[in-house]
């Protein structure tokens, strides 16, 4: 009986997400939302409506798949991206000065909300690693440092709230600002079809999921990843029993280390689909952990401090990216792109892309993303320690 309840959670676990993503699709109220947030309502509804199987089978496959997900999406997500010198001086300094306006926002505000915190400095490493990647690393930032699921949980949650009204803002007057302060490049090669198709209406999981797809892109791919995830556990071995208690942390410091490494071998850059492979692992993560997320054992202590320290972040990050901008005459859009990018994570850029009516600012976008996701564990792991 324990079996087929694993088996049954396992699955369900694994085949919901595919059924919101088609909801995103078709309904488009629900596609505005995103599935990310979508699975974390459903997430916390099955938590706190006694859906779920009481006993420790359930615990097992929560700890198991959310301790799996992370490690397996990192290098997926990074496979599929070419790391090298943005074509452009304005991206190279967009992408510079985005990260420095993270760390100097996150300095800035922790002498004042940190007293009122509990775990400050584990909040601060999650949240620079958050606004500097996204999701995917502000997990595997809470892996490294210990911190418990449900409050990761709701840490990530009041990052949803705040992001999206900083999208929000971007989308209603942020851009129209922005062009009117900083030099606009020509828009007179916006390309509506390139912008949807790098968007949410795209559905890459049905080429997946073909003979091609499968034995061509997802196996070889797996393939790599679980030798690179293979290669960075015995790493972390190693040196966690030089210092004992930091197999978490040396390993997923590993896994980007190796991916990144491994990324600059072209054979890689011919499979498809690898970012879409880790976002459906991120996916997964998303419904797991928040069906961790009980609210009757949620400790909501600071919770307007750390609301209001996020707050803090994003406007002093984006307002460094514009005065930064302002400073070295980078155009207004490729500013703004670069703050989404860092602020709310590349799967936004074709949003704001779209907004913009400027696909010029696609690649770029991507781009500076990326290089967010590489080196955010980093930067959320620094900043932990130096405010510790």
């Amino acid at each position: 009986m324990e079996a087929l309840t694993t088996a049954i959670l396992i699955i369900a676990y694994c085949v919901i997400p595919a059924g919101v993503l088609r909801l995103c699709r078709k309904v488009k109220w629900i596609g505005k939302i995103g599935p990310i947030l979508m699975l974390y309502f459903l997430g916390a509804i099955i938590a706190n409506v006694g859906i779920l199987p009481s006993g420790p089978e359930t615990l097992k496959v929560q700890n198991l798949l959310s301790n799996a997900m992370i490690p397996l999406a990192i290098p997926l997500m990074l496979f599929s991206f070419t790391f090298r010198k943005s074509e452009t001086r304005d991206q190279l300094i967009a992408m510079i000065t985005g990260l420095a306006a993270v760390v100097i926002a996150v300095a800035a505000g922790y002498p004042i909300f940190a007293p009122h915190i509990p775990g400050a400095p584990q909040v601060a490493g999650m949240y620079t690693a958050c606004l500097t990647g996204g999701t995917v690393n502000m997990a595997a930032v809470s892996k490294m440092l210990g911190v418990d699921g449900q409050q990761y949980a709701l840490l990530n949650t009041y990052d949803m709230m705040v992001s999206f009204t900083y999208l929000v803002f971007i989308m209603a007057i942020g851009i129209k600002l922005a062009r009117r302060w900083l030099p606009v490049k020509t828009l007179d090669n916006y390309d509506e079809k390139a912008v949807r198709e790098a968007g949410e209406d795209k559905n890459p999981y049905k080429g997946l999921f073909s003979k091609k797809g499968i034995f061509h892109n997802a196996l070889p791919l797996l393939g790599v990843t679980i030798v690179v995830v293979g290669l960075s556990a015995g790493i972390a071995v190693g040196l966690s029993k030089l210092l004992p208690g930091t197999f978490m942390m040396f390993f997923i410091l590993a896994i980007t280390t190796i991916n990144i490494a491994v990324s600059f071998w072209k054979p890689v850059h011919k499979y498809e689909y690898g970012y879409d492979m880790g976002m459906y692992f991120i996916y997964i993560f998303s419904l797991v952990v928040a069906s961790m997320a009980d609210v009757r054992a949620l400790d909501f202590t600071g919770a307007l401090w750390i609301v209001g320290f996020l707050f803090f972040m994003e406007v002093i990050s984006l307002s460094l990216q514009l005065l930064s901008a302002k400073f070295f005459k980078v155009d207004a859009d490729t500013a703004v792109i670069a703050s989404v990018t860092y602020i709310n994570s590349p799967p936004f850029v074709p949003m704001i892309a779209a907004s913009m009516r400027n696909s010029r600012v696609l690649m770029p976008g991507l781009s500076i993303g990326i290089i967010g996701y590489a080196v955010g564990n980093y930067l959320g792991v620094l900043i932990c320690s130096l405010l510790g």
